[in-house]
């Protein structure tokens, strides 16, 4: 069966300097990260997968979809809860009526923290050198 015929829902999720494309496909509920197995790629961790499998746990639906993403930039922990939000904002596409649940659960809030700026005359965003009083 071809892509076109299959249904097909997408959703970008972004955190610290992650960005995830997400797609969602009838499926038996496997996780396929930048063309790996998710857990193979999220290192077995947990935290991680269970993580960016929460939405569709929340709406019942883990096995019936799978989870395709391709993702970039930043480290595990952003690119999880990047995944997180991509699947929250496909399920939402895919039926207008898992929004107020995904909602309620805080899966379609950006988290908008992300690395601070180094300022000059600092050694990182907010330590400075040791002072010296002579």
């Amino acid at each position: 069966m071809a892509d076109s015929d299959r249904a097909v829902y997408w959703g970008t999720g972004r955190r610290k300097s992650s960005v995830a494309r997400v797609r969602l496909v009838p499926g038996s509920g496997k996780l396929l990260v930048n063309g790996k197995l998710g857990e193979e790629y999220l290192q077995y961790n947990a935290g991680y997968l269970n993580a960016s499998k929460a939405p569709l746990e929340t709406l019942g639906l883990e096995g019936d979809y799978d989870i395709l993403v391709n993702v970039r930039g930043g480290g595990l922990t952003g690119q999880a809860d990047a995944i997180k939000l991509g699947v929250a904002r496909a399920l939402c596409e895919l039926d207008p009526d898992n929004r107020q649940p995904l909602k309620i659960e805080g899966y379609l809030t950006r988290d908008p923290r992300s690395k601070e700026r180094k300022k000059y005359g600092l050694k990182k965003a907010r330590k400075a050198p040791q002072f010296s009083k002579r």
